[in-house]
């Protein structure tokens, strides 16, 4: 006789009343993240792309015209300091008046030169275009102050171009930017070829400056504005040099003596230097202070957004007439 369990077979589970943790594998709880969190803003965005962006030389420096900027800022330094460096009976000393005009008629063939090698660098149409804009800007912002204590703008506007620019674009501005602004001012003399060159010095020396591309803001600001007061005073100095040479007798204490020793010649131009142009020297200074660092950022931002489409390093081609 067969035995029959009585209990029914168990039914299955309904699919609709099991609970979803039963039918879904757990996860992890994730906190979840703002959309603003994880994406960043355009803004950022550009600002970190600019920020990694490799440095634009609107003029960059080959082999040529590096040389030939060495040599004349060879021959700028010693028809600088040639007072110091010629002997006492040296026979340079007995011409100490005609001197001046000799290392004048040098750098002006000298700076012809370093110009021809610059422009034989890729100096294309559109860094011209910016060099002449810019070289007009300083030469009008220069008679502004001229004449009331030292005061003149275009050392500042020298300073940032030559930042965002570089160097070789720096030199060259500074050295085009003194010459327009002579003729500008009637300032046309034997002092002019020391004045250009001094100001290529000026400029170039802030396209020298560390952190081109990734230091930025108030940093930036307080190194340029740092640079810009000291270089007012050896831009000043450097002038002195050139002219104090041709005193003479004229103010016996802070002459040059053309036969006196290389000390009591250094102790008479620190005095004529205190004398003459020290005021005029700290108001210079001061005055590319404060216009750096109130309008460095707006100036800044916009040279490098120029310099950014005018796209330097994109060779410019012309199309073909048509048919």
């Amino acid at each position: 006789m067969t035995h029959t369990d009585p209990t029914p077979p168990p039914t299955p589970l309904s699919t609709s009343s099991t609970p979803a943790s039963l039918n879904t594998p757990s996860t992890p709880n994730t906190p979840s993240t703002p959309a603003s969190l994880n994406t960043p803003s355009t803004s950022d965005t550009a600002e970190a792309r600019r920020t990694r962006a490799p440095r634009v030389r609107a003029l960059p420096l080959g082999p040529r015209s590096l040389v030939a900027l060495v040599l004349v800022s060879a021959v700028g330094v010693v028809g600088f300091c040639w007072p110091f460096l010629a002997p006492p009976d040296s026979a340079l000393n007995a011409h100490s008046q005609d001197a001046p005009w000799l290392f004048a008629g040098l750098l002006v063939l000298l700076v012809a030169v370093v110009a021809a090698a610059i422009s034989e660098s890729a100096l294309g149409p559109k860094a011209v275009a910016m060099l002449g804009v810019l070289a007009a800007t300083g030469a009008a912002l220069r008679p502004i102050g001229a004449g009331t204590a030292g005061i003149e703008p275009m050392f500042f506007l020298m300073v940032l171009s030559g930042r965002v620019l570089g160097p070789g674009f720096g030199f060259a501005l500074g050295s085009v930017t003194m010459f327009a602004s002579a003729l500008l001012t009637g300032g046309v003399g034997p002092w002019l070829p020391f004045q250009m060159l001094s100001m290529g010095w000026f400029t170039l020396g802030a396209g020298l400056l560390p952190g081109p591309v990734r230091l930025r803001g108030r940093a930036e600001l307080v190194m340029l504005a740092g640079y810009g007061f000291l270089a007012a005073f050896a831009y000043g100095t450097v002038m002195n040099l050139a002219g104090w040479p041709f005193l003479g007798g004229a103010a016996s204490n802070i002459s040059f003596q053309g036969h006196a020793p290389v000390a009591e010649n250094l102790a008479r131009f620190i005095a004529y230097c205190l004398a003459t142009s020290l005021g005029w020297d700290l108001g210079r200074a001061v005055c590319t202070v404060v216009l750096t660092l109130a309008l460095g950022p707006a100036v800044l931002r916009a040279l490098r957004r120029a310099t950014r489409r005018a796209a330097f390093e994109t060779a410019v081609t012309f199309d073909g007439p048509a048919g």
